[in-house]
């Protein structure tokens, strides 16, 4: 309803401006302040008062004096407020939104005709995943949901590095060091955590052993690389062992999120099918190309970048960049759109890639990125695994532990008789813990660096996801107890008068243009804002409005209405964040 009557309003506001020869360029219109009893307001007279040379609530009364309410759809009156124009919804528009907020799939938009793919994580298979880079898969699955629920065909991507010489290196690692030469045990009984002792052992070799041997080392290690540019399978299995049990360890991890792919593209495919190649031979080509340093490189002074881009050696091997410009062509092949989350220490390496797909002649308006900064962990708050750094399968663990004795402290005996069970509290545990992770990053702007901090996360009182999560919960525990789902054809939402029904009833009409809005400018943290502002509306509404002792029937019937298209509207909100929706907490 929100997205109609903003269409709506906006034509009428342009109408009314054209009408008396006023630019129409920007309107000011938005969601007005918290004192104004308004669907929305616009400023637009504070921008004209010098142009027109009258003060601005002698302009905002003669623009709302051009306006007819009778002929726009939802709009029940238009008043000024000073220098604000005001409008007003009708009965008709909660009522429809009421209507509306009953299909389970509220919030979702039409189904649109473009395939867009959301590449993210894509952590070298080193070893684990690390804290620091947790805000990618969770931030990088929320981009893919959000654009989902606005109506495009999502593909989720993680690009596999199995090409560079860190694999050569582990590759040879594992090759070459028994189990008994390892320094440690594993931190954790899981794939990964066991061959990234290989990696740690194979670097620290390099760094500490006889020269004479690192150069055999160093030539075991180049020839790996050279066998992979080649083609050469033996080489490309060699690899693909040591790569898929690590990525098999790391998907298990992000599973715990959950963080799941449609597929796991590997750059050695870029190599194999000889694309790659065909690429650094059209760049060559290209008047930006020189050879300098021994080694191919483009001059991107042109794009605003002094640091040349380097896209083959000297001796004929490609690198990341190089293989990624191969993987974006094959994007653009075969998305019309192409999104990239990368932390922001690749923000010059995005800009170059860009550049170098311009120079190629491709269209990269079909290309964003997401850059974000990354997750900090208070000093002194976490144990570590034995000098393995924080990994987010800690994190996580940490967090499932803290939020169970939150929920266990919170039990009174009455509710753990007759409603937990120890199962119960266990699912509630990781529903809140994961979902305290999940949103405390999402919520925050991208670019802005994080410092997890637990006493905020999970914190159930003020605005976190226990927070937005127990509304869910508090939903359902209406719902079932009232044992009972009215018609729609017996509900009269003229009965719903009281104001904090009418305020929710608009922060739900709201959802459907939050969705957009936060798919269009890859900006999921606009939905963890919607929700802290939804959450606030039903409190109101829940402790005004009685619903299950309604003294009428009919508004007792109407209000469940309101708190069936509650559930939805914050289930759906939550699902777009990757939260668990709990049924009960």
């Amino acid at each position: 309803m929100f997205r109609a009557f903003h269409a709506a309003v906006t034509e009428a506001l342009t109408a009314a401006l054209s009408a008396r020869d006023l630019p129409t360029d920007d309107l000011g219109l938005e969601e007005p302040p918290e004192d104004l009893p308004a669907t929305l307001a616009s400023s637009v007279a504070f921008r004209l008062a010098s142009e027109v040379g009258a003060p601005p609530p002698q302009i905002a009364a003669e623009i709302a004096g051009e306006i007819d309410a009778a002929e726009i759809a939802y709009l029940g009156d238009v008043t000024t407020q000073g220098p604000y124009i005001n409008f007003h919804t009708d009965e008709a528009y909660l009522a429809e939104t009421l209507i509306a907020g009953q299909e389970t799939t509220y919030g979702a938009l039409a189904s649109k005709d473009e395939r867009v793919v959301v590449e993210h994580t894509s952590a070298n298979p080193t070893g684990p995943v690390h804290v620091g880079r947790a805000r990618n898969p969770i931030l990088g699955d929320a981009v893919a949901n959000v654009l989902s629920f606005a109506g495009y065909d999502v593909d989720r991507h993680y690009y596999v590095n199995d090409a560079g010489r860190q694999m050569a290196v582990f590759t040879w690692a594992y090759e070459t060091f028994a189990e008994d030469e390892l320094d440690e045990e594993p931190a954790r009984d899981r794939i990964e955590y066991d061959l990234v002792r290989y990696y740690r052992r194979g670097n620290a070799y390099l760094e500490t052993a006889d020269p004479n041997d690192v150069d055999a080392a160093e030539a075991e290690i180049a020839s790996i690389l050279q066998g992979l540019e080649a083609g050469d399978e033996e080489t490309y299995e060699r690899v693909k062992t040591v790569v898929d049990q690590v990525l098999g360890g790391m998907k298990a991890c992000l599973s715990r999120l959950p963080a799941t792919f449609d597929q796991f593209v590997k750059e050695t495919q870029f190599m194999l099918d000889g694309s790659t190649t065909d690429l650094a031979d059209r760049l060559k080509e290209t008047p930006y190309a020189v050879y300098e340093d021994d080694a191919w490189q483009l001059e991107l002074d042109e794009f605003g970048f002094e640091k040349n881009l380097v896209f083959l050696r000297s001796d004929g091997t490609s690198l990341y960049t190089t293989r990624d410009l191969a993987h974006h062509e094959w994007k653009f092949d075969n998305y019309d759109r192409a999104v990239t989350v990368l932390g922001e220490d690749h923000k010059l390496q995005a800009g170059q890639l860009q550049a170098a797909l311009s120079i190629l002649g491709n269209d990269v308006s079909q290309l964003d990125d997401v850059i974000y900064s990354y997750v900090n962990l208070p000093d002194g708050k976490m144990s570590t695994r034995r000098g393995t750094g924080v990994m987010l399968d800690d994190l996580l663990d940490e967090s499932i532990d803290r939020a169970r004795n939150e929920v266990e402290t919170r039990l009174d005996d009455r509710i753990r008789d007759d409603n937990l069970t120890e199962d119960d509290i266990e699912r509630i545990a990781h529903q809140v813990g994961i979902g305290a992770v999940r949103y405390d990053i999402v919520s925050k702007q991208p670019t802005k660096a994080i410092t997890f901090e637990w006493d905020r996360a999970l914190d159930f009182e003020a605005q976190s996801a226990p927070y937005v999560q127990y509304v869910h919960a508090r939903c359902c525990g209406i719902l079932a107890e009232a044992d009972t789902t009215p018609s729609l054809e017996d509900i009269d939402p003229a009965v719903l008068t009281e104001p904090e029904t009418e305020q929710l009833l608009r922060t739900i009409a709201r959802f459907p243009a939050i969705v957009e809005d936060a798919a269009d400018e890859l900006k999921p943290h606009r939905v963890a804002t919607y929700t802290r502002e939804f959450g606030e509306s039903f409190n109101a509404f829940y402790r005004e409005c009685p619903v299950l002792t309604a003294g009428e029937p009919e508004i007792r019937d109407a209000r469940l209405a309101v708190v069936s298209a509650s559930k939805h509207t914050i289930a759906n909100a939550l699902s777009i964040l990757g939260v668990a929706a709990p049924e009960s907490m």
